[in-house]
């Protein structure tokens, strides 16, 4: 019950549950995010978990505290969103029909995953570091890639890609941002503006093969 407890408020509102455990437990901190991180991107069931919030928040409190190190936290979440990745995709390579027989397990819905294979097939490798900037889209990604026929070769060249990235772009955000007051009083907000830029990308390449129809280039 504790455990639902803080995973609720997690994701209600990561910074201040990070606030909280900094000013106890002090660089333990670098264990939680880290943790964080290689459950969202290595866990299929878990995808609701607030990674891009994460990375915003580590940044800002990494600027506004000066209790956790910038140049520590990025390779750190580098390493723990590669890990989560890669065990990602071995288990979609080995246990990708048990998984697909589930309609639902924990967080997991089964029209995450073929939503997840729609993506695959527009984008083709690209969506593997596309797929890492949007929600719930980066923890079925690896398992989809697993589960398909894309070479571990050249999935692990984009999930490198895209693992640094998504870590350095957004948690640098945060870092350089995490001063500025209007940021840390409008939390929410921002990281709510970080998700929607995110998606773009997938919103402007639906809306362009919705409104071309056949035979229209």
């Amino acid at each position: 019950m504790v455990f639902i407890d803080f995973l609720i408020d997690f994701l209600k509102d990561p910074l201040t549950v990070l606030q909280n455990f900094l000013s106890v437990y002090d660089t333990l901190t670098y264990l939680l995010v880290a943790f964080v991180i290689f459950v969202e991107t290595g866990l299929i069931v878990m995808p609701l978990l607030p990674g891009d919030s994460l990375l915003f928040a580590v940044g800002l409190l990494a600027a506004s505290t000066g209790k956790l190190e910038i140049q520590i936290l990025i390779p750190l979440l580098i390493g723990a969103a590669l890990l989560g990745d890669n065990i990602n995709y071995f288990v979609g390579k080995n246990f990708s029909r048990v998984v697909k027989a589930r309609q639902r397990i924990l967080f997991f819905k089964h029209e995450y995953l073929t939503q997840t294979e729609a993506f695959y097939e527009k984008h083709g490798g690209k969506a593997v570091i596309i797929a890492r900037f949007v929600p719930i889209v980066r923890t079925i990604a690896p398992f989809v890639a697993g589960a398909g026929s894309m070479r571990y070769r050249k999935y692990l060249l984009f999930c490198v890609m895209g693992a640094t990235l998504w870590v350095t772009s957004i948690s640098l955000a945060g870092y350089f941002l995490g001063t500025n007051e209007w940021v840390k009083a409008n939390f929410e907000k921002v990281v709510l503006g970080i998700i929607i830029v995110s998606v773009l990308p997938i919103v402007w390449h639906g809306a362009k093969a919705k409104f071309s129809g056949p035979g229209k280039h």
